[in-house]
């Protein structure tokens, strides 16, 4: 009996152990399964992450790419920088500047009447500075002087053109003397220049000897040259020795032609000349008897004219003015102060003409 029970709790005890561990077993698998869902939703959280933060990130440059939209409207309202880096043109209205005290922007002027010798008006008009181009003045005058034949023809060398600036004559070009004379006073062609003086007999050294002794004979007392174009910043000159140069220089007949005449045509073996006076006042109502026009970096913007207004003569010299309008508008306002009359009702008006036709002209 106790046998049998032994048995019975024996194979109890096996049963027992076969179906723990299936159980264990079963009850496993569902574990496994269940934990494959839980990684399939895992990865779609982090899929859905990984949208949320392009989306994010989308939403970051789209609000970045916005707030450039707005500031680059705002920096073009400001007249800073735009979209595309630029720098905008439309800025805040400038008040158009007046006229310094004693209406002149160059740095020495003066006004005279030359036939009383009265002066009207005058800013360091004594100082010597350099006077560009208005050295062809006085290397007009020596050069006629030598009583050349005009109609001579003559070559354009290497060595004129060499350092000569901007010219209208080519190597080998053969120029009536003439037409070189017009285009040294009428535009400032150094390359002329240098040809007139070559071809004038005398050396180098005894032509600009000369200018310096018909500077004395002129009374040129603050005037000295050192070569015959005005490149060179020692030729230098004082506001009231121009214009008394001026008035010597006008009075020869041609040079008083040749400097009121507004446009000159030659032709040579290369073609046709035609070019222009660089005196703006030509084109204008003034009765203008003689000019010249000037320019190096080292004195500025310089014109001196005489013009004949309201039955009176005048003679404007203004050097070192900062900009080739400001040279012009400044002797209009130096005439126009002599002759109230016509200042009222012209000033406004042809000083805007001469200062756009100035710009429109080649020194």
């Amino acid at each position: 009996m106790l046998s049998r029970v032994r048995r019975a709790v024996g194979v109890l005890f096996l049963i027992a152990l076969v179906a723990i561990p299936a159980r264990m077993a079963e009850s496993a698998t569902p574990t496994q399964s269940r934990a494959t869902p839980k990684s399939s939703t895992s990865a779609r959280a982090g899929a859905t992450a990984k949208r949320a933060t392009s989306g994010t990130a989308r939403r970051s440059v789209s609000k970045s790419t916005a707030r450039g939209k707005s500031s680059a409207k705002t920096s073009i309202r400001k007249g800073t920088t735009t979209r595309k880096g630029k720098v905008a043109t439309r800025g805040r209205r400038t008040r158009r500047s007046t006229p310094p005290a004693g209406g002149v922007y160059a740095r020495n002027a003066i006004l005279v009447d030359p036939r009383t010798g009265e002066v009207l008006f005058e800013k360091n008009a004594a100082r010597q500075v350099p006077i560009a181009s208005l050295t062809k003045l006085m290397t007009a005058l020596v050069f006629l002087e030598q009583k050349p034949n005009l109609r001579r023809e003559a070559t354009v060398t290497a060595t004129e053109l060499d350092g000569g600036g901007r010219t209208r004559l080519r190597n080998g070009e053969q120029v009536a003397l003439g037409d070189l004379l017009h285009l040294s006073l009428m535009c400032s062609d150094n390359v002329a220049t240098r040809v007139l003086a070559r071809e004038s007999g005398l050396t180098h050294d005894a032509f600009v000897a000369r200018m310096n002794r018909k500077a004395g004979e002129l009374k040129l007392s603050g005037s000295r040259f050192v070569e015959f174009t005005g490149l060179d910043e020692h030729n230098v000159s004082t506001a009231a020795d121009v214009a008394r140069l001026l008035h010597a220089a006008a009075h020869d007949p041609l040079i008083q032609d040749v400097t009121t005449t507004r446009e000159y045509a030659f032709r040579t073996e290369r073609g046709e000349h035609v070019f222009r006076n660089t005196n703006r006042l030509l084109y204008g109502h003034w009765d203008v008897l003689g000019g010249k026009t000037g320019f190096i970096s080292e004195a500025g913007y310089c014109f001196a004219t005489w013009v004949r207004e309201q039955g009176r003569d005048l003679i404007a010299v203004v050097l070192g003015a900062p900009t080739e309008a400001t040279r012009f508008a400044d002797a209009v306002r130096l005439i126009q102060k002599a002759t109230p009359a016509r200042a009222q009702a012209t000033d406004d008006a042809h000083g805007a003409r001469i200062a756009s036709a100035s710009r429109a002209a080649a020194h």
